[in-house]
Parts: structure tokens; sequence; C-alpha cells
């Protein structure tokens, strides 16, 4: 029976261990893993970290903006979200395409895909999530860049306007981006 005790501990030490290697704050590409808030749950008996989770809102109608828009910056209207361009961002005129889906989540999705922008000069994208409902929006927002399929992918520095039901943040290129907290 002992030696069968002392098996399970160092099984249980082993897979410790093996966990807490795999928790590096490093992805295989060396860029930083998001900065997420996080919380537990008891999942099949077993505790499970959450993350943050896109905020989920009645389906709103599709909208969407293109515009030409060059070194001069400019501002696409997507609905009732918005991204500003300043002056700089571009070195030439891009036709830039803004779309929020009708969804249960707030986002909006840009073409062209990947396009990037001068450090210097980055993009304000301001995402309004005033048909969200009150509970949920006294929490705060942050802007998640996520795949197609809404996976978040990172949390970008983000400014939660309460008063106003709308969160602002800047981003470096262009993707998928929706509203988390």
């Amino acid at each position: 029976m002992s030696g069968m005790r002392t098996r399970s501990l160092l099984l249980t030490a082993f897979i410790v261990l093996a966990g807490a290697s795999c928790n590096s704050a490093l992805t295989p590409t060396g860029v930083s893993a998001p900065d997420v808030p996080v919380s537990s749950s008891l999942v099949g008996g077993v505790l499970q970290p959450a993350l943050s989770s896109l905020l989920s809102c009645p389906a709103q109608p599709v909208a969407a903006d293109t515009e030409a828009i060059g070194p001069l910056g400019g501002t696409l209207a997507i609905g009732p979200h918005r991204l500003v361009i300043p002056a700089g961002a571009l070195d030439s005129t891009v036709t830039i395409i803004g779309v929020a889906p009708s969804d249960q989540v707030v986002s909006v999705e840009f073409q062209p895909e990947g396009l990037r922008f001068d450090p210097e000069h980055l993009p304000r994208l301001t995402l309004d999530y005033s048909q969200c409902g009150l509970v949920r929006n006294l929490l705060p927002k942050r802007i998640a860049y996520t795949t197609d399929g809404l996976q978040i992918l990172e949390l970008l520095p983000s400014l939660d306007d309460l008063l106003h039901e709308r969160v602002s943040a800047n981003v470096h290129h262009f993707s998928r981006y929706a509203v988390a907290w």
C-alpha cells in the first residue's frame, strides 16, 4: 500500500510540475500572452481558469463603411462605431472597409486584413456597446483582437467610457476586434 501511495504522490507532483512548466508568459513565437483577468470555475470536479469573455448583446443590423484614406488620415463610421486614422498613419492611399456583422457580439472586421500603420500614428478604434444592457455595462470593458471565429487573441489597452457606453483602443493592424469584459 505504501508503494502505491508513493507512486500516486510522485504522479501528482509530476502533473503539477508539468502544468507549471506549460504556463509560460511567452508563446512559441516569443510574443507575450495577453494580460487576461483570470477567475475560476469547477468543471468535472477540476478547478479551471476562466478567461475574459466577449460581451454578449442583442444582435444589431449589419453596418459597413468604405473610405479611401491616405497620408492625411480620415475616419470610418461603421454604424455607431468609429475608426479614426490620424495623419501620418499611412504612406499611401488605401481603400479601407469596415464591417460590423449582425451578431450577438459587438465586433468590427477591417479590410485589407493585416494592414499596418506607422507606430507613431496609430488609428483609434471606438466600439459602441450601448445596446448591451446595464448589468454588464458596469463591468470594465476592453477591446479584444480576435480570430474570425471570435476567439480572443489579445486584449488591447483600452479606455472604457461608461457614461457614453463605448470603449476605445489604438490598433496596430487590421483584423477583427470585439468588446470584451
